[in-house]
């Protein structure tokens, strides 16, 4: 059976309307029932803002909005916090709680809810070999529907970032650094994890400001006015990699989420409802920040016999320095302030700001 994928244009002046048109032609409803919570799964990659690194504010509000209006009153927005963001400096950097007031919704930050153990029924490629005393999940996130609410981003640990990967700030604590060294097999668990755990799961990406080069963060923004929704993780992701110039199946996640069955990663089974995307190619290539290259060096790596030092002692508080200082202070406020006022002076920057 063929997954479907809905693609759109859109514009800064139509957005939120484009997306009541994207969840109505991806038949959203069917997926994601009214009677139980929905999590409204965000993305936060950084604390400060950078165009297509964060869930951007009209995404969270087109699909606020449109559901709001449908009669869902059970909308629970959440993120969680890595070692270097901090989740409410995020909400308020991105622009979200202005949103969230307007709606009537609580921001709910996963650092301030009961974790409890979760034993998947599945077998897993990864979590249980890196979590030997057992993973952990919010338990708010049980028997209940979630929509990922991800940007098209290259990212240099997993080539792109989407909708799969958005999971991995939500089922894992802020250690999941330490999955850095299986993070494409991890991925393909928190995917099985949520078939197990979700009543429902959709996914909503944001394409009108793309991020190319050195993702999830020092990225180069480009204007792609692009909007896509699915109910298959997988089939989304594919079709954003290939939108973003790459091949899908070559993305190791991707392909073994795949071949378990677990969605349609092969181009040629998703059918796409709206735009035709056969002749899109971004043209974006991955990089790796200096942060991303000596993470992987140093975890599986040719000095990967230094993981235990650096990552599981105090040493790591200097790792988690070094990377605050690289993208707070010194990329933000030299190349990443002319990439953010080029940005400003474009509609979406002007829409941004209004926010």
């Amino acid at each position: 059976m063929k997954s479907k994928v809905t693609v759109l244009k859109t514009s800064p002046n139509t957005v939120i309307k484009d997306y009541s048109t994207l969840l109505d032609r991806s038949n959203y409803k069917k997926f994601i029932s009214k009677d139980i919570n929905t999590i409204l799964k965000l993305n936060l990659s950084w604390s400060k803002y950078f165009p297509a690194c964060s869930t951007e504010p009209w995404q969270l509000e087109g699909v606020v909005n449109k559901m709001k209006k449908e009669g869902y009153k059970k909308i629970m927005p959440v993120e969680n916090r890595t070692v270097v963001t901090d989740v409410w400096k995020g909400a308020i950097g991105n622009k979200w709680l202005p949103i969230l007031k307007k709606y009537n919704l609580k921001y709910q930050p996963l650092t301030e809810v009961e974790w409890i153990n979760y034993k998947p029924r599945h077998e897993m490629l990864a979590i249980d070999k890196i979590f030997k005393d057992g993973h952990q999940i919010p338990k708010i996130f049980l028997n209940t529907n979630v929509i990922h609410l991800n940007t098209l981003k290259c990212h240099g640990h997993t080539t792109v970032t989407g909708s799969m990967k958005n999971a991995f700030g939500g089922l894992i604590t802020e250690k999941r650094h330490h999955c850095h060294k299986m993070i494409h097999e991890v991925l393909v668990d928190l995917l099985q994890i949520q078939k197990e755990i979700h009543k429902g799961i959709f996914a909503v990406a944001d394409g009108t400001i793309c991020g190319d080069g050195n993702g999830p963060r020092t990225m180069i923004p480009k204007i792609k006015n692009y909007i896509l929704a699915s109910d298959d993780q997988v089939a989304i992701d594919a079709i954003s990699a290939k939108m973003m110039g790459f091949d899908p199946l070559k993305i190791p996640f991707i392909k073994i989420a795949h071949d378990k069955g677990l969605g349609n990663g092969d181009i040629n089974q998703i059918d796409i409802i709206g735009e035709n995307i056969n002749k899109i190619n971004f043209g974006f290539s991955t990089g790796k920040s200096p942060v991303i290259f000596f993470d992987q060096l140093f975890r599986k790596g040719s000095f990967n016999f230094l993981e235990p030092l650096l990552f599981h002692t105090g040493l790591f508080n200097l790792c988690i320095f070094g990377s605050e200082f690289y993208h707070d202070y010194l990329w933000y406020n030299t190349i990443g302030r002319h990439r953010i006022n080029k940005f400003k002076k474009t509609e979406w920057g002007k829409l941004f700001d209004k926010y």
